[in-house]
């Protein structure tokens, strides 16, 4: 109730003060945008995740109709497995790089640096350390055998990569850094493409040339950021140290984040079987196809918010760009409702139609998922408050309560009202917070 008043005392403030009028407010706000650098980006890095999400859905069809639901479960969930590995072990460099890079390019060589020794001692020793529990403990392992060890393999590779993309963005390499991530999709829809010609189809081959697809764009960004290295890339002890408190917000408020939209998969494979995993999996699937305008806009924001010094001039940029983008994406969910069934009947066949009515129930969720993205964006740029850290985690825990509880109840449902309800409370508290850091910045220039 609070973060809905608020929003709309922002637009009525907004509206009043650019015109007075809807419409003499849209054009003040869109003239400007489309001419700046900013939308721009946005608009060549979201062109280009309407290809992936192309790509990605292909590969998702190719996965699902070769693999059946049972076998497109085990999959996601060796994928959850990895990525998971990866948020634990980025330590919030992923941010920081770009952080530090904002402010000082030449800190390029050294992050590179850290980012291969990080990638390769965190990265590896986690993988090593989750295989021996696993063998200790083979109860508690989500998938078993040469699937168990790809996903684990994942860790280190998805770590570099994940590091690597992130510094070209913190040297304004957007154009470079989507031509990675087209590699990447584009390669691995082949592989599995060859696997398929070859009778070579498995749960354990198809993760295999998402993994190889993920090792070469690796490479690919590497090379990119190699020819703006002034000398050879050694790390720096002193700049991870200045880095890692920071680091260490972004880690944390980011798993719980991540946690918050993946571990609902995990505990259905749990509660309920693969099979449902695999229904539950698609409905993910298409939530994120949703939601990728706001990830797109934030990923493009966050180095620019970041070269601001002044948190008034931030806290303008973030209201106009969480007006518009919480605009389209009310638009976007509209749109999506009345193709959601025709698309998986068309896409994934009649076997996933399972999936449509908790992928309905994820929407509202997205929308309000896509505004705290704008947010926490912002309370990034400006050092990231421990407060920030506790109400994700606070989320994370109301999320698995909820799951815990309605999977049982209303099966994969139950997860979708469960995720719903807490990316709401994720936005309030992000709302809130940010009001509440910009209240604390006026009284000190008081």
């Amino acid at each position: 109730m609070v973060e809905g008043v608020y929003s709309v005392r922002l637009i009525k403030e907004y509206i009043s003060n650019n015109g007075g009028t809807f419409r003499a407010a849209v054009e003040t706000m869109v003239v400007p945008l489309m001419k700046s650098d900013f939308v721009q980006k946005v608009g060549e890095t979201f062109a280009t995740r309407i290809l992936l999400i192309g790509i990605g859905l292909v590969t998702s069809v190719l996965v699902a109709r070769i693999l059946g639901p049972e076998g497109r479960g085990l999959y996601a969930v060796a994928m959850a497995i990895g990525a998971i590995g990866v948020q634990f072990g980025n330590l919030g460099l992923h941010a920081s790089n770009t952080y530090s890079l904002a402010s000082e390019r030449s800190h390029l060589p050294a992050l590179v640096g850290n980012t291969l020794i990080v990638s390769s001692v965190v990265g590896g020793s986690g993988s090593v350390l989750a295989w021996i529990v696993f063998s200790l403990r083979p109860e508690l392992a989500p998938v078993h055998g040469l699937l168990l060890m790809l996903s684990l393999l994942w860790i280190p590779f998805g770590l570099a990569y994940l590091l690597l993309v992130n510094l070209l963005l913190g040297i304004h390499e957007v154009r470079a850094y989507n031509k990675v991530e087209l590699t990447n999709q584009i390669l691995c829809v082949i592989l599995i493409g060859l696997l398929m010609l070859a009778g070579a189809v498995s749960v354990d081959t198809v993760f295999s040339a998402t993994l190889i697809a993920l090792f070469v764009g690796l490479c690919f960004a590497f090379f990119v950021l190699k020819k703006h290295l002034a000398e050879f890339p050694r790390p720096s002890i002193s700049l991870f140290r200045n880095n890692i408190v920071y680091g260490l917000k972004v880690y944390l408020a980011s798993f719980f984040s991540f946690l918050v939209l993946r571990v609902d998969l995990l505990l259905i494979k749990y509660l309920v079987g693969a099979e449902q995993a695999g229904y539950y999996s698609i409905s993910a699937t298409m939530a994120d196809m949703v939601y990728i305008l706001p990830v797109v806009i934030g990923t493009i924001l966050f180095p620019k918010l970041s070269e601001i010094k002044e948190l008034q001039l931030k806290w303008a940029v973030t209201k106009k760009v969480s007006i518009f983008t919480g605009g389209m994406m009310i638009l976007l969910a509209c749109f999506t409702v009345p193709f959601a069934r025709p698309a998986v009947k068309l896409l994934f066949g009649v076997a996933y139609l399972p999936a449509v009515t908790p992928f309905l129930w994820l929407l509202p969720g997205i929308v309000a998922l896509s505004a705290q993205t704008i947010f926490i964006i912002f309370l990034s740029s400006s050092g990231l408050p421990w407060s920030a850290v506790g109400y994700m985690f606070v989320a994370l825990l109301i999320n698995i309560t909820l799951n815990i509880v309605l999977i049982p109840k209303a099966g994969i449902l139950g997860a979708s009202i469960a995720s719903t309800i807490s990316y709401s409370l994720m936005l309030a508290m992000s709302l809130l917070i940010s009001i509440r850091s910009l209240k604390i910045f006026r009284e000190i220039k008081q």
